[in-house]
């Protein structure tokens, strides 16, 4: 399986690593495109306000670096959940074949928009790849347990203390007839 992830993780974070350094290069292209998507945005998150060629190319900064992180090996978890956060509005605003009048235009943006959408399961997948290690929240639900070596023995201990008091109960039960 570390074969299939040193071959994976590149493959997967190669077209964000390409469309980032392109984005940067030539955001003016890519930012007639996002202005539609830009406005919503901003109006829920006030810090975003501002040029959409700025947005764009932060955007592709972002999906530059994290791909890298994803195809280097180096927080790839992270790095996936980054790209897929920064895919989705880049999807939405790149993408809008339900805004388009002509059938082969729409048909062309539906079938990016679909394998943009692959693209997200993928990273998904990757974000929640642990790489055979047990996961964040397994070992939080188990970490009481290894938090002192006395209560990892405490469930056993207090079985074996309640099996003695019931015979010692059992044993007494004779001599408190006689008196």
């Amino acid at each position: 399986m570390a074969i299939l992830r040193k071959l994976a993780r590149p493959l997967l974070a190669s077209p964000f690593v390409t469309g980032g350094l392109r984005t940067l290069r030539r955001p003016e292209a890519v930012a007639e495109r996002a202005r539609p998507v830009v406005g919503p945005i901003a109006e829920r998150i006030p810090a975003l306000a501002g040029d959409p060629v700025t947005l764009v190319r932060a955007t592709g900064a972002v999906q530059a670096g994290a791909g890298l992180l994803l195809a280097t090996g180096r927080a790839p978890r992270l790095a996936a959940l980054t790209l897929a956060a920064t895919l989705v509005p880049s999807t939405v605003a790149g993408h809008a074949f339900w805004t388009m009048e002509d059938p082969q235009e729409r048909a062309r943006h539906r079938a990016a928009f679909l394998k943009d959408l692959a693209l997200v399961g993928g990273l998904l997948i990757a974000a929640a790849d642990t790489h055979g290690k047990p996961s964040l929240a397994y070992r939080s639900r188990h970490a009481l347990d290894h938090a002192h070596p006395l209560r990892a023995v405490s469930g056993p201990v207090a079985a074996a203390a309640t099996s003695t008091a019931a015979r010692a109960k059992a044993a007494a039960q004779p001599l408190v007839g006689r008196l």
